[in-house]
């Protein structure tokens, strides 16, 4: 039984940190507290359930149309919300407020769209496969989910540490002045870190999407409180840091919902974030130079 529950818990976890993972990379590269990466999490899944169901696509195409419908909303939510207020040097709180606002009217959006109602998607999206491995009851989904997270984390670091862009990128999270010193421009940085922050978030919502098979308007708000605890206990800024604590996360609250109950999840993951604090102000692997500073050293 708890061996089936820490399964559980992993592959919620995971999905957990896919979804920080985006919101910590923003954060980290451009200092924003984007409150829109909930919304921008649910039109990514609402934007995989339209492809299985209005296209019948199949599932590794609704991933796909996920990720760049998430991508391409989150850059445009930068060309509205976030660009204009970095033209004008404005501080960074102003950001946070034209984001609450940006995800006020997605969210609106989303509610006309769907009459509040919750959708689904079709019951053979997905072969239901089961498998026993080591006594544990291993769903073939499952196993997707975690495939899917690894090799996207992976792809995260490569492009990060590997590439071109991906030099830039950490480059610019260092310090922009200096980056425009070296000819970078950070307008075409802004771009890409926005587009891999919103394609993150839009895998992550097809994959919880089709884990609870439920897709609403509101799917994003309790992810977005959650990431905020991911990338607090992680450490600002830190992508394994991310990753580990929203895996920490997803075991506590499966196991706190099967031992305790639902109810008692939120308590003990706050708590759990409380004593951490206490310990380290700066998180399990955050460290006093900031977020900037360790995204360009990651």
């Amino acid at each position: 039984m708890l061996a089936q529950q820490l399964l559980n818990g992993v592959v919620v976890g995971s999905v957990y940190g896919l979804f920080a993972l985006g919101f910590t990379l923003l954060f980290g590269v451009n200092h924003i507290m984007n409150m829109a990466h909930g919304a921008v999490f649910m039109w990514g899944a609402f934007a995989g359930l339209f492809a299985v169901t209005m296209f019948d696509l199949p599932f590794a195409a609704a991933l796909v149309i996920g990720a760049v419908a998430g991508g391409l909303l989150s850059v445009v939510l930068d060309w509205v919300a976030f660009r204009p207020l970095r033209k004008r040097n404005a501080p960074e709180f102003s950001a946070i407020v034209s984001s609450i606002g940006a995800n006020l009217i997605l969210l609106s959006l989303a509610q006309q769209m769907t009459a509040t109602r919750v959708m689904r998607f079709p019951f053979d999206t997905f072969p239901i496969r089961f498998y026993e491995i080591l006594g544990v009851r291993v769903q073939l989904l499952q196993l997707v989910i975690m495939a899917v997270v690894i090799l996207t984390v992976v792809g995260l670091v490569w492009y990060l540490q590997r590439t071109n862009a991906g030099r830039q990128i950490r480059a610019v999270a260092y310090s922009e002045g200096t980056s425009r010193l070296l000819g970078i421009n950070p307008f075409s940085i802004n771009f890409q870190v926005f587009f891999l922050s919103g394609a993150l978030a839009g895998v992550a919502g097809v994959l919880i999407g089709l884990v609870f098979n439920s897709v609403h308007f509101m799917m994003g708000e309790p992810l977005l409180l959650r990431a905020f605890v991911v990338i607090i206990l992680g450490g600002l800024g830190s992508i394994p840091g991310a990753l580990i604590a929203g895996l920490l996360i997803g075991i506590v609250q499966v196991l706190t919902v099967s031992y305790l109950s639902a109810g008692m999840a939120d308590v003990v993951v706050f708590s759990l974030l409380f004593l951490v604090l206490l310990a380290r102000p700066t998180g399990l692997f955050g460290s006093a130079s900031g977020g900037a500073a360790r995204v360009a050293r990651q």
